[in-house]
């Protein structure tokens, strides 16, 4: 009992200078160990952990949906998506209903272009559906320049609002274009169609990205389900490595349609993503001196975070694919049977889309900002529950 209480006392003796040097220094000692406990080599509890780091080595924008997009160097990332991307959609002039490769697979060879200044998108239409081969790309008959973020005003005197335009099961907004833009689209698809702008109406997004799954609400352009798709080089590397030895041409990743892609590690790792961050690389060294004060070490990490500009994306789902990338995007031309058939042999890995192979992971923005190739890419969280909720 003596030892007990002599223990006792020189542990309250140790305490006592502990705690005045931390009411000395500052008014809120609490404040004081958080910062303490930010210091290098001691563990802060909201310290996310690196799980796996890559580099975003392409960034692809698909103005209007099903057509060829545009490789980019740099653009913003909105919670929406990549800025302009699947803004524009091709639909049935009558109807409304949406259109894409898996109909007209023609439609990839309508090219888009951004203008030197940002402000203007070219639309480059074949003379001909039928001038592509296997060898020659179709060539080109007309240019269609349209404002790439068109004011209200410059929509109220050249398009039309309607309230029924249909994207899978979705009814939403969207404004239609005019006979000028809309004749050269219906000579070259042989079908009257029209080119639309997604209107002011959200479209929210379902299934694994509803509210109830997702923890917000969130919306998006005219993206098949979810804002950003993720892809991986490696694991497009591994599936033409396995179509190479059955004597298969390889596939390019632009056939897969991903907003951003990743140099990646261990191929197909990205099923279990759950939270990733981009950021840039930050230069500054993690360890403080020893001379530099608590409050100084303080904005310092608040400098250094800011400067990287983090982006975080929840990764919602799966990308459970069609037959779009057995078609060529050159030439239009559909392959009977590859990647679809390699890619069911051994990637029908998800419970919730049972009859479908899967390539690449749908994510959700939590930020916005510009997003640059050579950006560090984080895995900052991972699951073994990602299950398909079909949701359009």
């Amino acid at each position: 009992m003596p030892s007990l209480l002599a223990t006792g006392i020189i542990l309250l003796l140790l305490a006592i200078p502990a705690w005045a040097i931390l009411t000395q220094t500052t008014s809120n000692p609490s404040s004081t160990i958080q910062r303490l406990l930010r210091k290098p080599g001691i563990l802060a509890a909201n310290t996310p952990q690196v799980r796996d780091t890559s580099e975003v080595v392409a960034l692809h924008v698909y103005p209007i949906k099903s057509c060829r997009g545009l490789a980019l160097p740099r653009t913003k990332l909105c919670k929406s998506g990549l800025e302009l991307d699947r803004r524009w959609m091709v639909v049935d002039a009558e109807t409304h209903v949406f259109l894409t490769i898996r109909q007209i697979a023609e439609m990839t060879l309508i090219t888009t272009a951004l203008s030197e200044d940002g402000e203007w998108l070219v639309i480059s239409v074949p003379s001909s559906s039928a001038t592509a081969s296997a060898t020659a790309p179709a060539t080109v008959k007309k240019e269609i320049t349209i404002p790439a973020h068109p004011s209200p005003t410059w929509l109220e005197n050249n398009t039309t609002l309607s309230s029924r335009i249909k994207i899978w099961d979705t009814v939403t907004d969207g404004y239609v274009y005019g006979a000028e833009v809309n004749s050269v689209l219906s000579a070259f698809l042989a079908r009257d169609v029209a080119l639309v702008y997604k209107g002011p109406a959200p479209r929210i997004l379902q299934g694994n990205g509803a509210a109830r799954v997702l923890g917000r609400t969130q919306s998006t352009n005219f993206p098949d389900v979810h804002p950003v798709l993720i892809a991986s080089e490696a694991s497009v590397g591994e599936l033409n490595a396995r179509l190479a030895a059955q004597g298969e041409e390889p596939v390019g990743i632009e056939r897969f349609r991903a907003n951003i892609v990743v140099r990646g590690g261990r191929p197909w790792a990205e099923d279990s993503w759950k939270l990733v961050r981009i950021s840039s690389s930050s230069s500054s060294s993690s360890s403080s001196s020893s001379q530099e004060s608590d409050m100084g070490s303080e904005r310092k990490e608040r400098k250094e975070r800011k400067e990287r500009k983090e982006l975080m994306l929840d990764i919602v789902a799966r990308c459970a694919r069609c037959q779009v990338p057995n078609v060529h995007p050159d030439t239009a031309q559909k392959h009977r049977t590859q990647p679809w058939d390699t890619l069911m042999k051994y990637r029908r890995v998800d419970e919730g889309m049972k009859y479908k192979p899967c390539f690449g992971m749908l994510s959700a923005p939590r930020n916005e900002g510009e997003i640059r190739v050579g950006m560090k890419f984080e895995v900052l969280e991972e699951t073994n529950q990602h299950r398909y909720i079909k949701g359009f």
